[in-house]
């Protein structure tokens, strides 16, 4: 490829000289002086390079730049810009600085602070009859670093998303072999993938982002937004790899945790309420989940535990936020089926028709058998609230303002609720 501003027929290129010598013949002829200099600059200059090993940088390193002097002096003799091929070495190299962890501005970096070494080391050849030569140089270098730059940014990036896909297929392997308990030890070490003493099993519902209703923006765009941020919020906090499957309205979260359940302690859990509380404000939405802790082979069962500890927490009316099973003990067990759960809810059978009635009670219940609090909560008058409360109380049986029938209600609604939530209303 030519360079732009260069004439088509190749004879008519006169290659730019200090002094009297071509510069072509000065890079290639100082070829190993200025390699040194350029990896000594590099070191000072870009501090990841310092970090590398010596024997990287005295090898695999000055090769790339020896090329890369090449390539530059190629350029200047001939006043094209080399083809892929001849650019092969810059992009495998810049693939293993991806694959090395090398921050991608520090890759660039190398290449602009080498041309600068060199341009620095031949300008004292120049003389005052030189400028022309010397603005001639200039450009030519400076599209060689254009095309330079937008070959390493290439090779740089195709090397991260391979891995970046080579780490999201494992963690999904991993994850499949968690909620499967299918050996999940010889799995993940087949992945090379180190599993924690315990995970923080998270069962999220996830309710819509305004932007998924609203008109003319696309639901689909609308959930993908919502998902990339609850996820980025989610690393962000654990700084370690987390496991999840997510859809639009919610799913499994594992939270790796470096102590076994046993010891998972009460700061813990107000940590992760945290990082729950954070990315529901972050992505807009309203979260609940249903939480425990499990060593990695106890997490199918805990993901079967923290989605009815989750489905029990929305039925019973919790609200957002995390909760464990020690928060909705009583519910849990008034949730499972038998007798006595069908016999509790038959008790609160006469207000399935009556909405307000059952809301109200239930609300009643939740405000700590608080009128005035209830009466704000519904926005009605309190008058109405001892209205309905009576109501409810002559259909059922059950006064919910006597202490002694508090629990049977709200056991009642417990039942009712969960057989609601199963099986439609009754």
């Amino acid at each position: 490829m030519r360079c732009r501003g260069r004439p088509v027929d190749s004879a008519s290129y006169v290659p730019p000289a200090y002094g009297g010598v071509p510069l072509h013949q000065r890079l290639a002829g100082s070829l190993r002086e200025l390699s040194s200099a350029v990896l000594e600059r590099l070191v000072d200059h870009v501090p990841v390079y310092g970090t590398l090993p010596d024997e990287e940088l005295r090898n695999d390193i000055r090769r790339v730049v020896e090329q890369a002097i090449r390539s530059c002096a190629t350029v200047l003799r001939t006043g094209e810009l080399p083809d892929d091929a001849q650019l092969q070495v810059l992009r495998q190299s810049a693939a293993k600085r991806a694959e090395e962890g090398v921050p991608v501005e520090s890759v660039i970096r190398a290449y602009h602070v080498g041309a600068q070494e060199c341009l620095e080391r031949m300008a004292p050849h120049a003389g005052p009859d030189d400028l022309a030569a010397v603005q001639e140089a200039g450009l030519l270098v400076l599209r060689f670093l254009e095309q330079m730059t937008a070959t390493v940014v290439a090779g740089y990036f195709t090397e991260r998303q391979a891995a970046a896909s080579e780490e999201q297929s494992a963690r999904q392997a991993v994850l499949t072999a968690l909620l499967d308990g299918d050996d999940v030890r010889t799995r993940s070490a087949h992945w090379g993938f180190d599993l924690p003493p315990c995970y923080l099993v998270l069962g999220l519902s996830v309710g819509p982002h305004p932007d998924e209703r609203a008109d003319g923006v696309s639901p689909l765009i609308a959930v993908k937004r919502k998902r990339r941020r609850l996820r980025v919020e989610l690393e962000r906090h654990v700084g370690a790899p987390v496991l999840s499957a997510l859809g639009a309205d919610g799913g499994i979260v594992l939270v790796p945790r470096r102590v076994p359940a046993e010891k998972v302690t009460e700061d813990d859990w107000n940590w992760l309420a945290g990082v729950v509380s954070h990315m529901s404000r972050v992505a807009g939405v309203e979260i609940v989940a249903g939480v425990t802790a499990a060593a990695p082979e106890q997490v199918a069962a805990a993901a079967g535990l923290v989605h009815e500890i989750r489905a029990v927490a929305i039925a019973s009316g919790r609200g957002p936020g995390v909760h464990r099973l020690s928060d909705v003990l009583l519910e849990y067990q008034l949730m499972r089926p038998g007798p006595a759960r069908d016999a509790l809810a038959e008790l609160v059978r006469p207000l399935a028709d009556r909405p307000e009635l059952l809301g109200t009670l239930r609300t009643f219940l939740q405000c700590g058998l608080s009128r005035q609090r209830t009466a704000e909560h519904l926005r009605i008058h309190p008058n109405t609230v001892d209205y309905r409360l009576r109501r409810a109380a002559d259909a059922t049986g059950l006064d919910a303002t006597s202490g002694s029938d508090v629990v049977r209600v709200r056991a009642a609604l417990s039942a009712h609720d969960a057989i609601f939530a199963h099986d439609g209303p009754a």
